[in-house]
């Protein structure tokens, strides 16, 4: 994981920023998450600049990302508000590493097809062991898997096809050789009105988004810290929140992995 710093010195947060976020980076559409273009970016600089001098690769902090992820998921099979808490902000600080990641690529000019394919492991991991991770939590942790285990692993397995449908776009394009397809609006927008009108809808309930990691473990936080306070006043049990955050994520998966794939089809996503 250690490599040679092609670049002397320690950085100011100047120069590093100019290399390391160009706009053509940060500005990339469907590529930036919310929380990074918010304030993200701004922290995860701070973070590169301090891990330069190791001379951790950029695979090695990516190696980083997949471990705090991993970690994250399995902190909230723990039954307690406080390990929901400590998850929601461990993907906090997976999505900083992850900006982190492709800074200390740039600055170095290490980047790598390597580097892009762990990216996609740790967010598939991730994504994947959340769902999986609340339903051990809502059966009551390790002790007692049952059957909210299985609604989980349910809904882990929808978000795994989910994002197996955009990368695919990719594996097809190669084998049928043509160039890696764009990003815009217009390439990625339905052939059908009707679908782009829907499309367009969902800004206003982006319920596709809450299996990103980031999105996940704050809907569970809220959810949980909901279930405290109705516990509290003697309308539901403390858990109640959290069941029903659970049944709802698999429809909700369901209709997102469904769309998402409708809308990939009647895309010019294929086109040459």
């Amino acid at each position: 994981m250690i490599e040679q710093n092609p670049r002397a010195g320690r950085p100011s947060l100047e120069e590093l920023r100019a290399v390391a976020q160009p706009p053509t980076v940060v500005g990339r559409r469907n590529s930036e998450h919310w929380a990074g273009t918010l304030y993200l970016r701004r922290m995860s600089l701070h973070f590169t600049r301090a891990i330069l001098p190791t001379g951790i690769s950029a695979n090695g902090v990516t190696w980083l990302m997949i471990l705090v992820g991993v970690i994250g998921a399995a902190v909230l099979v723990i039954p307690s508000w406080w390990a929901v808490l400590a998850c929601a902000f461990l993907m906090q600080f997976q999505i900083l590493i992850d900006c982190s990641d492709g800074e200390v690529a740039r600055w170095r000019g290490t980047s790598s097809p390597m580097g892009v394919y762990l990216d996609r492991v740790g967010h598939y991991v991730t994504e994947a062991a959340l769902p999986i991770a609340l339903g051990v939590h809502v059966d009551g942790g390790l002790g007692s898997i049952g059957g909210w285990t299985t609604v989980g692993a349910l809904t882990a397995c929808v978000v795994l096809l989910k994002k197996s449908f955009g990368d695919i776009v990719h594996v097809a394009r190669h084998y049928a050789g043509l160039p890696k397809g764009e990003e815009d609006a217009q390439t990625a927008a339905s052939r059908s009105a009707g679908l782009r009108s829907a499309r367009s809808l969902l800004r206003f309930f982006p319920f596709f988004r809450a299996f990103v990691a980031i999105e996940f473990s704050l809907i569970t936080l809220v959810a949980a810290t909901l279930g405290l306070v109705l516990s509290a006043v003697d309308v539901v049990g403390e858990g109640v929140v959290l069941q029903w955050w659970l049944l709802l994520s698999l429809p909700l998966a369901l209709a997102t992995a469904g769309g998402f794939l409708l809308m990939i089809v009647t895309s010019r996503r294929f086109d040459a």
